[in-house]
């Protein structure tokens, strides 16, 4: 096997994919709170400059707590046997201190913008680390829900990075949206990797309960992302309509492909769109509230 280099080595034991896309929402929540609450973008400088690198670190130490401590499950799985935590490429002494020291500088750096951004970064790293990877993951089908809590953190980190609280219907509809995204997601994830999981006896709903039942608990989650964009409504109706239409177009083509009994096409299809989604989106948001933020300024 090709030795690899220390930055690839660090970058799969802190999973950086992870922390770029969940970067997305983080900056879609802090922009979307500056605009509603018509703060000035270079007034806020060093909030957005702390919130983007600390939102990074809590997500990196995150990523390697998770590395560590799935150690056992990660070398029988295809996916995940070449992590440098299962490999011995990096010792897991020093993937611990650097972990630690990641979540001390992001909680850190956090505070610098506002302690409710550094607590709900610590909330975050610690639904992942505890009810997530050490309870419900090995235990129950519904892990995936646990661990949505903590992957739905960023949005709310973002704006409460810029925002003097977190309980505008936008700042939930992001999480909101965030949380249920990751159940059609990661379930089409769960399928496509199902014997991965079964080899890894980690209880994937399609692995206990089958791609049938799947298939129902996804689209019941897609209606439920559907009616979540209404929450949008007291600040746009524009971004009512886009979340609403890609939702739709979502569950239109998971009732269409799974009734073609497409099987691992329809989750490779679900996934590639999932991903469509949240890109477009967040992206929505951000040019939205980027183009109010100059309309505002002038």
């Amino acid at each position: 096997m090709k030795k690899q280099s220390n930055l690839n080595l660090w970058a799969l034991a802190v999973k950086t994919g992870i922390i770029k896309s969940n970067l997305i929402p983080m900056v879609a929540g802090l922009m979307l709170a500056l605009y509603t609450y018509e703060l000035s973008f270079g007034d806020n400088i060093l909030n957005i400059f702390c919130a983007i690198l600390g939102t990074a670190a809590v997500i990196a130490a995150a990523g390697s707590f998770n590395n560590l401590y799935d150690r056992d499950i990660d070398v029988v799985m295809q996916r995940t046997k070449n992590r440098p935590t299962v490999t011995g490429e990096l010792s897991p002494k020093l993937v611990l201190v650097v972990g630690i020291s990641l979540l001390i500088i992001g909680i850190a750096l956090l505070a610098l913008a506002t302690p409710l951004a550094s607590f709900l970064g610590f909330l975050g790293v610690f639904f992942y680390v505890v009810p997530y990877t050490m309870w419900t993951k090995r235990r129950t089908i519904w892990n995936t829900e646990v661990g949505s809590i903590s992957g739905a953190m960023p949005p709310l980190i973002g704006w409460a990075a810029v925002a003097p609280d977190i309980w505008h219907p936008a700042a939930w509809a992001l999480f909101i949206i965030v949380m249920i995204w990751q159940m059609p997601h990661f379930y089409a994830i769960a399928i496509r990797k199902k014997d991965d999981y079964a080899a890894a006896n980690i209880p994937m709903l399609p692995v206990v309960k089958g791609e049938r039942r799947t298939y129902i608990q996804t689209n019941i989650y897609l209606v439920l992302l559907i009616l979540t964009s209404f929450l949008f409504l007291p600040l746009s109706l524009g971004l009512t309509f886009v979340s609403i239409i890609l939702g739709a177009i979502w569950l239109w083509m998971s009732i269409m492909g799974y009734h073609k009994k497409e099987g691992k096409k329809w989750a490779n299809r679900m996934f590639a769109y999932s991903l469509f989604h949240m890109m477009f989106i967040f992206g929505t948001v951000i040019i939205y509230a980027s183009i109010g933020l100059i309309l505002n300024d002038h």
